[in-house]
């Protein structure tokens, strides 16, 4: 699950770690009333939308007069804001963040995430702040400096001392990143955050070190012990279709192709994605219908399918494990009378009673491909396309 900037801030903020003073706002007179409440003479009007980018954009602005918050308040409310993350189709801006202008020295990059190689959580610092950091990796790598943490402990002091150490710090800056790193690390735990990335990480000409952005995602498996972070959802930042399937317990993620794909298990999943992109065909989607996929699951795994008009043929992958192929096939039929499915499906069921399955396929008096491999199913899928 992901947060916006300001949510994430908040979060920061009850762990100790540094951020600016700042206010959300939903209209325009409210950002100036913000402005007046934080005070000074300077300002950042940020876009809050759930994408990385917002500056290069034109989400990001700094204001240096009332009158200028409110000029750029109008501007960037209700922009439809393209960034590299969003795609070009863009995102539509609905909430701002008004903020404290910063006398910023150095502009800096921390992260945290789980390095899945090691089953451990990493921590990421590197000196090029405000840049990518998939760009900086893919160009200058050794720039990045990694300290693997263990999850029994923690970071430990002298790992923070050595991150802070190579960013070039010293004395005060010094001090300070370590208490930075340290809460930062103390929030992504608590929280079962999946990632916690601070870009840029600032250090002022004062010699504070605080976070000028801030970026978190959580574990959703974990969030049952969070009802505070539940609440932070936006619905109207996520994929309609993504949001509908998990009222069902569908595991969908919409993707750019136009075959339809349903299949039970997120390894069998990928790789039915993989095989038919090596088949000449796009999946249009990553969808898991669980271990026991039934005529519940696969008319509701239909409906989601479905809502994607990119979508012209669908494939059905299943392996019968703990269920039954028969069972799934007879599901597949009574799902497809129910749902009225006008695109070609082709269905390669393995596994228990895989046999059986394949005759009540056959026998259906319906137009299935019954495919008896991963990779002649990719194959038929494809071929019905062209």
């Amino acid at each position: 699950m992901k947060i916006h900037e300001y949510q994430a801030k908040e979060i920061l903020k009850k762990y100790n770690v540094p951020v600016p003073v700042g206010k959300p706002v939903f209209n325009v007179d409210d950002a100036v009333k913000a402005a007046l409440e934080i005070g000074g003479n300077v300002w950042v009007v940020k876009a809050q939308i759930h994408a990385g980018g917002r500056g290069k954009g034109g989400g990001v602005k700094v204001a240096k007069s009332t009158d200028e918050v409110k000029e750029l308040a109008s501007k960037i409310l209700g922009m439809n804001l393209v960034t590299h993350q969003t795609g070009p189709e863009g995102k539509t801006v609905k909430r701002l963040l008004i903020e404290q202008g910063i006398n910023i020295e150095r502009e800096l990059y921390v992260g945290i995430t789980l390095d899945r190689a090691q089953s451990k959580n990493v921590v990421m610092v590197s000196t090029e702040g405000g840049m990518e950091i998939e760009k900086v990796a893919a160009e200058t790598p050794e720039k990045i400096i990694k300290e693997t943490i263990d999850p029994e402990v923690g970071l430990q002091p002298y790992q923070a001392r050595k991150l802070a150490f190579g960013l070039g710090l010293e004395g005060v800056q010094h001090k300070n990143a370590v208490k930075f790193l340290t809460a930062l690390y103390q929030a992504y735990a608590a929280t079962d955050a999946s990632l916690a990335e601070i870009n840029p990480l600032v250090v002022t000409k004062e010699g504070d070190v605080l976070a000028l952005d801030a970026k978190m995602n959580f574990d959703d498996n974990a969030l049952y012990r969070h009802q505070d972070i539940i609440a932070m959802r936006d619905l109207e930042e996520e994929a309609a279709l993504e949001i509908e399937a998990s009222k069902y317990n569908l595991n969908y993620i919409k993707l750019d192709g136009n075959v339809g794909c349903m299949v039970n298990g997120a390894g069998l999943a990928m790789a039915t994605m993989d095989i038919i992109k090596l088949a000449g065909g796009e999946p249009a989607n990553f969808l898991d219908v669980g271990g026991g996929a039934n005529k519940e699951t696969v008319a509701n795994g239909f409906k989601i399918i479905l809502s994607d008009p990119n979508v012209k043929a669908i494939l059905i992958n299943i392996f019968g494990g703990i269920v039954r192929c028969d069972r799934v096939a007879q599901g597949v039929i009574d799902a497809v009378k129910e749902v009225h499915v006008n695109l070609p499906i082709v269905v390669r069921l393995e596994g228990t009673n895989a046999k059986e399955a394949g005759e009540l396929l056959s026998q259906s008096g319906m137009n299935f491909e019954v495919a008896k491999s991963l990779k002649e199913a990719a194959e038929k899928v494809t071929a019905v396309l062209k």
